[in-house]
């Protein structure tokens, strides 16, 4: 038991030079283990035994890397199609590392230093695919969410300023609603003349028009278009009053 002078935490160090394993283990292994350590595995025995390592050696290439193989075999259980034998690849040549571990009580201790750094792969793949495509699968599946609106007023379903008009909920090809134009500012203004000449045209063919289709008609200014039409009905005043007086005389 190791104990700084300056009131820190105390450090079991009674272990640290023990070997341990490190295991980089696939989801299915991990639970499998995960659900082990935490008693949550149903068995008489206070640690049960839920996988086995075959350490096998081949004693005629011992010169050989390849030569020491290691094996998890996963004890049979209800975890499906979870893959039941691994390929431990072996790996020494990493930083050094020691592993650590605090109980309930908050003790904190030192359980050994890495030997060995393990990558696991499963060597049944045709369960270990099963797997992989059912969990694709699920994640492909998107839940559907109920979700209560406390504002029932219908607030959220009224048109916001500025939008051109709604798309109907009916429609297959739904369109974005697009906003107009904010500012007449950035309007292109066209000569009176022209300008004119549209307008007689637009009456010829309707004779009512709101300001506001003008606008979009013509995609001028609100103030040119207000202009414009001044002008139109105080020509046609004058000529009308010009008539009138010409009658008279």
């Amino acid at each position: 038991m190791a104990m700084e002078d300056d009131g820190g935490i105390p450090l079991d160090t009674a272990r640290a030079e023990r070997p341990v394993w490190l295991l980089k283990c696939p989801p299915a292994a991990s639970r499998a283990l995960q659900s082990a350590a935490s008693g949550s595995v149903s068995s008489t025995s206070p640690n049960p035994v839920v996988a086995k390592i075959v350490h096998t050696i081949d004693l005629f290439n011992l010169d050989d890397p390849s030569s020491e193989q290691f094996t998890l075999e996963m004890i049979p259980n209800d975890s499906g199609n979870a893959p039941r034998s691994y390929k431990m690849n072996a790996s020494k040549d990493f930083v050094p590392m020691s592993t650590f571990s605090e109980s309930n009580q908050g003790k904190l201790s030192v359980e050994g230093k890495v030997k060995y750094k393990f990558d696991m792969e499963p060597q049944n793949f045709r369960d270990y695919s099963k797997i992989c495509r059912e969990r694709t699968n699920k994640s492909m599946i998107k839940a559907r969410k109920v979700q209560v609106i406390d504002n029932d007023h219908g607030g959220l379903m009224r048109p916001m300023p500025g939008m051109v008009g709604l798309v109907s909920s009916g429609s297959k090809d739904k369109k974005k609603v697009t906003p107009s134009k904010g500012s007449d500012a950035k309007r292109t203004r066209r000569d009176k003349g022209e300008m004119l000449n549209i307008l007689f045209k637009l009456f010829e063919r309707q004779p009512n028009w709101a300001l506001k289709q003008l606008v979009q008609e013509t995609d001028q200014p609100e103030v040119l278009l207000a202009t414009s039409i001044m002008l139109i009905f105080s020509a046609r005043f004058f000529l009308v009053e010009n008539f009138i007086l010409n009658s008279n005389s």
